[in-house]
This record gives C-alpha cells, structure tokens and sequence, in this order.
C-alpha cells in the first residue's frame, strides 16, 4: 500500500542556486531542444558520449557539469549481457540524457509547475533485521559497534571533532545503526532514541561537507537508511522538515559527486540510494532512470561473471546482496518491478556467498571478514529471496568448496584482489579452512576488516599478512606485499587450479591442486598446493611442494613455515615422535595431524588468535611446520585424519 509520509510546507525555496526559476527553466528549455536528437548513452553503449552533453547550465555549478554515465563496452562487462541498463523509450530516454547532463527532475518532467512539497512518496517494508544487541544497546545510550561500546552522550558528530575509529565512524554516519535499533522492538520503543541521535547529526551536518560523514558510501548508506527507515526519524514535524531538506541536499551533492568515487563497491551504493531517492522522492522519476543506468554499468564492473565481487570479500559480497535487496523493497513500496538487472545480479550473488560457508552456517575469514554469524547469513539469504546452492565452478571468486558427507573445505585458488578493488586486502593464496560437524578445525585468523573495534587497529596489517593463514610462508615473506588502507601491491599474479574427483581402493575423493607465483621472483620458487578430501569426510590429505620458477635453480636454502590455524576451543598434544599432534575438539571428537615421510623439519604448537562473528580476537592455537629447504625445492606432505 502506497503510503505518503511527511507531507511538509518546507519547499524548493531553500534552493542552493542563485538563478531566478524563469531563468533556469529557459535554459533548460533550450538544452533539452538541444538534446532532442542526440542518441542516448547508457551504461552499455559502445560509443562515449559524455562530451556531447557538454552544454553549461546557468548558475554556479555551470563550469562543472555534471560527469555522464561511463561507457563499458560488451568486452569489458563481467556479468551478463542481459544485465544492463533497463529499456526505455524515446521520451524517457530524452529524459535520461537532461537529467545526465545537469537539468533538474522537475524543470525536465513538468517545467511550469511549482515546485512539489517535500515529502516521501511511500512507505517502505525493510526487508532485513538488524542486529537486536546493538539496538538494545542504543536504546540503553550506546553504539555497539563489534563489541566497543560507546556512549552517545559523548559522541561528537560533527566534522573537525575528535575522531573514532574509521570502523566506528563509518557505522555512525552511514547510519547502519538503525536499522539495528528498528530490529530491537516496536516503533514506539524504538522512537525516541532514533529522533535523538538524529536530531544531533542533523545539527552537525546542516549542509554537505568534508570528513567521515561525506565519505560517498557512507552518504549513499545513509540515504538509504533513511529512506527504507522514514518511519522512525519522519515521525516529529520539526525533524521532518529538516530530514526532507538534507535528503534533497545529499541527494543532489551525490548526484554530483557518485562518479567520483573512490572505489567500485562505493560508487555502487552511490547508484543505489540515487535510484531509491529517484524512486521514494518527488519528480524524482530523471534521477531514477539516470541511476538505474549507472547502477548497471556499476555492477557490471564490480560483480565477476561468477557472481563474486571483485574485492573477493564475503563482507561486500554481503553488503552487495543487502544493497539490492533493500533496493526492491523500495520499488515494491511503489507498486514497481525492479528492473531485471537487480533480480538478475541477486540471483549472481548468492551463490559465490554460500560457497564460502561453513556447516554450522558461518563465512569463512577470507580477505579480511570474521566469520559472521548464521543467523546473520540465513535471515539475509532469506530475505533475497534466492533459493539456490553453492558455487561449484569459480573464476573469478577463487574460493573452491568440496563437501563429503559433513565435512567442508574451502580452498583460496585464485590471486588477491587487485589494489583498485581492495580494502582489507590479504595474502592468503593456496590457505584453506576445514569444519566437520558444524566445527572449524583448520581456519584464518580473519577480521582485518573489523580492526578498530574489539580487534586492535595496529595488528590489523599482521591479520591480513600470510602467515595469519593456514598456507606456506617462505622466510615470513607475503606471497603478496601488504600495502596500507588495505591496499596490495606486487606478489601472487598467476594462480593454476585442477580440480577433479578420483577414485581409489578406499573410495572417491576430490582432489584440488593449484599453484601460484609470489615467491617466484624473490625467492626463484613456486608454490604448489595439493589437497585431497575423502568422500567420506573424515581424511584431508595435502602436500606442499615448491619448485625451481626457472630451469635455472638457485642456490642455497630459504626458511619456510607451513601454518595449520586451529579452530576455537580446539586443543592440542605433540606426538612423542614429534611427527603428528593429537586434536581434541570441542564436540568431543578427535583429530589427528600427521607428518608425512622422513621429515627433517620440526612441528611444534604456537599461539595464535581468531575473529569470531563479534568481532572478538579469541585465542587459539596453531600447527607450525618449519626448517629450511633449499632453493631448488622441496615437497612437504601432511594428513588430517578422523579418529574412531
């Protein structure tokens, strides 16, 4: 049911520019006459037309017009074609290139009209729950943010204040907390501490700025909380007129500003909550078309053809499936379908997602997530409305998954993320991570993404490195250079991946074997990873082996370490031999490790720490095989067996 919300007297008079409106119109007039027999550019055209809409519009933003939709071309798309700017006709796409071109919605759909009322067009259903312990703790008076609890009373929300954490900064202003505070209780519990916290941004953000607060993702995320959560700040007359007239303002300066964007995953967000505020705002039908198609020309760049997201994160693999599902609770709101794209690239999604959990229904810690909750997984995949299993053939997305009975392995093929895409970048190449029973028995330490919170910010470098993975390290060197803000620089750019089921006196088994590059030109040497998981899932067999990159070996030897992080609660015994550790897991079965061969190095038992789905470090413990090889290689191979 279309429910129009917050019907304000606050009108267009609050305008920015300073040109009269007979003026503007006359302007707009002659641009659109102008444009009236130019072919439109979309996000799937082959053709840039950005500089024939080039025309300068009156006032003060007129020597900096407006950025068009860029151009990809069929080649360079990583999805589908289907996947791309929705049809339209002539009018609307005459619509589109004013809109794209600086003219405002109204001036484009009814240029003699009065301004319309500022106001929400109707009232949207959210599709997902936040997290109900940091919305208790709101209305308790603090964020929870990962486990740190921050008082609001002594929060400063204004630019030039004294800062928090980029962690906690990014969910106070993209306002991810109500969405959690919705999820806590009833409107009415839930009213009160929504308004107030409101009201205090409000009052230290009147306009568009600098800081934290105009990072673009985090504008684009607040926009979009607001919109999908109106209710709850549109309820007091006062805050509704201001809440209406900082929406119109960001609104406008994301229309600016979304094409400059840092990175891929933000200029994403920017398109969607200019595509709800097209959609839930007044004459906002120029803006919709005109985000719809960047927003496809957005994701096509930033969603592999797997589906995987080029960052390779579980966490923007997740957020990404939030965006979209958020994104058609809006049009549904207004009685719309959404375009087929936005169905199209949820469907992509979910699959890479499930492929990287684990049986108890958890991610995986790759490239910086903790291991999020099930529940938060379960209710999100719900909520998409995909019904759909695991990825069974990666490319791009890298992360390969072999079942057996209830065991589950994933396996880390495919090279880092390359820096344009990366945030919590990791070197983990060839690291895999083993459950059995819904327990982890082999993991990463993870949670580099969530540094700042529970997790301290200064070893958030150490989390992304190699050795916080279950891999090989050659002289405690990452296979690929740790940049900081979570960039990457040189290391891994090859991976080769075989996967294939063999068969054996003791039964099938899936054998994956993958090598990679980033010790090739430090080290001259190659890293090639073997694992084979039994169909019955209770033997993981592996060997790691590095060889000569060139005909040509170098001499003398090189330290390497091959590290096994252990699960939570997962306890650990040398053998006598020194060759093997007995595991003792927390469901009372047992595990044990296993040298392969005459060994010459030493296996020992070293502390570590894990990321829970709080965003908690846990201590743990890990397997370490190290001595020194030399530089014209050398084969290590290991077991994990079920016992009883």
């Amino acid at each position: 049911m279309v429910d129009p919300i917050g019907h304000d007297p606050v009108r267009d008079v609050a305008d920015d520019s300073g040109d009269t409106p007979d003026r503007e119109e006359r302007a707009a007039r002659q641009l659109i006459m102008t444009l009236a027999d130019k072919p439109e550019p979309t996000a799937l055209s082959e053709k840039d037309t950005a500089n024939d809409l080039s025309v300068p519009l009156p006032g003060k933003d007129a020597r900096a017009p407006r950025r068009e939709v860029e151009v990809v071309s069929p080649s360079r798309a990583l999805v589908p074609q289907e996947i791309g700017a929705p049809r339209v006709g002539p009018g609307e796409r005459l619509v589109r290139m004013a809109y794209a071109a600086g003219i405002r919605g109204r001036l484009i759909t009814s240029p003699l009209s009065t301004p319309a009322k500022r106001r929400m067009l109707a009232t949207v259903t959210p599709p997902l729950e936040g997290e109900r312990a940091a919305g208790m703790a709101l209305r308790a008076g603090h964020f929870l943010v990962h486990g740190v609890k921050l008082p609001i009373a002594q929060l400063e929300f204004g630019p030039g204040t004294r800062q928090q954490t980029p962690l906690i900064e990014r969910y106070v202003h993209s306002y991810g907390w109500l969405r959690d505070l919705a999820g806590s209780g009833a409107r009415p519990q839930v009213e009160a501490t929504a308004l107030r916290i409101h009201r205090m941004w409000l009052d230290a953000h009147p306009l568009p700025g600098k800081g934290p607060a105009w990072d673009i993702e985090a504008s684009a995320r607040r926009v979009l909380a607001w919109l999908v959560h109106a209710p709850l700040i549109l309820s007091n007359k006062a805050v509704r007129g201001r809440t209406l007239l900082a929406l119109d303002k960001t609104t406008r300066w994301l229309d600016a500003q979304v094409t400059k964007a840092p990175d891929k995953q933000a200029e994403v967000f920017g398109w969607g909550a200019l595509v709800a505020a097209g959609l839930l705002l007044p004459e906002g039908k120029p803006r919709r078309l005109y985000a719809e198609a960047g927003l496809a020309r957005a994701l096509g760049e930033f969603v592999g053809e797997d589906g995987g997201v080029q960052s390779r994160s579980p966490i923007a693999q997740m957020e990404m499936l939030e965006l979209l599902t958020e994104l058609a609770a809006c049009y549904r709101a207004m009685k719309m379908d959404p375009p087929k794209f936005v169905g199209a690239v949820t469907e992509l999604i979910v699959p890479p997602l499930l492929a990287v959990v684990h049986g108890e229904g958890g991610l995986g810690n790759w490239q910086g997530a903790g291991a999020v909750s099930s529940d938060r997984i379960g209710e999100l995949v719900k909520a998409s409305g995909v019904r759909t299993r695991p990825l069974k053939e990666p490319r791009g997305w890298g992360y390969h998954r072999a079942s057996a009975g209830k065991t589950i392995l994933q396996f880390d093929a495919a090279p880092p993320p390359v820096a344009k895409y990366a945030r919590s970048g990791c070197a983990s190449t060839l690291a895999f991570e083993l459950s059995a029973q819904g327990q982890r028995i082999i993991v990463n330490c993870g949670g580099a993404a969530w540094a700042g919170g529970q997790v301290p910010a200064r070893i958030e470098q150490g989390l992304r490195a190699t050795a916080a993975h279950s891999t090989l390290v050659l002289e405690d060197v990452n296979s690929t250079a740790i940049l900081i803000k979570g960039k990457l620089g040189d290391g891994v750019g090859e991976v080769e991946v075989d996967r294939r089921t063999v068969g054996g006196k003791r039964g099938g088994a899936t054998r994956l074997e993958a090598s990679h590059d980033g010790y090739a030109s430090r080290f001259g040497l190659t890293h090639r990873r073997v694992l084979m998981l039994r169909e019955d899932g209770t033997e993981l067999v592996g060997e790691d082996v590095l060889l000569p990159a060139s005909k040509r070996g170098k001499r003398g030897k090189v330290g390497y370490a091959i590290r096994f992080h252990l699960g939570v609660g997962i306890s650990a015994r040398l053998s006598e031999d020194r060759k093997g550790a007995g595991l003792a897991l927390p469901d009372g079965s047992h595990w044990q490790f296993r040298v392969a061969g005459e060994y010459t190095g030493t296996l020992s038992i070293e502390d570590s720490l894990f990321v829970d789905a709080q965003g908690r470090p846990q201590p743990i413990q890990q397997l370490v095989l190290q001595g020194m090889t030399p530089r014209s290689g050398g084969s290590f191979a290991w077991l994990f067996k079920k016992m009883g």
